[in-house]
């Protein structure tokens, strides 16, 4: 005889919860706390560490992955690339702050042209000369 139909998922019990569903996260709060207590960082880790580090972490993702995700949408993309992070972090103030001495690996550098280095009537001379 087969089981009954159930239209719906079964509900978690409590002892099936993880940290991070009871937190709200989609960061692993066990796997964080997990690394927390294996890195030594401190010879003991308590309960909340984990799941604050979680969830800046998880914060931090999510805003890096938004403004990717809108510098790949400026130049019609569809896939986030490295350049896309780059552009994202760098123009970001706080980001480009939060990460000066990191190096995105094929990111490329941000377009700038020194104001000196411009023709004296600025950019529609330059063309108009061609």
């Amino acid at each position: 005889m087969s089981p009954p139909f159930r239209p719906y998922p079964p509900t978690p019990t409590p002892a099936s919860l993880t940290f991070s569903l009871q937190a709200g996260l989609q960061f692993p709060v066990g796997r964080v706390a997990r690394y927390l207590k294996k890195g030594k960082y401190a010879d003991r880790v308590g309960a909340g560490a984990p799941v604050y580090l979680a969830a800046v972490l998880e914060y931090l993702c999510a805003e890096v992955l938004e403004l990717a995700g809108n510098a790949a949408r400026d130049n019609k993309k569809t896939r986030i690339i490295p350049r896309h992070v780059q552009l994202a972090v760098r123009n970001d103030e706080e980001l480009s702050k939060l990460l000066a001495g990191v190096t995105i690996a094929n990111g490329g550098v941000l377009p700038n042209i020194h104001s000196i280095l411009l023709p004296k009537g600025g950019i529609k001379e330059a063309k108009a000369s061609q």
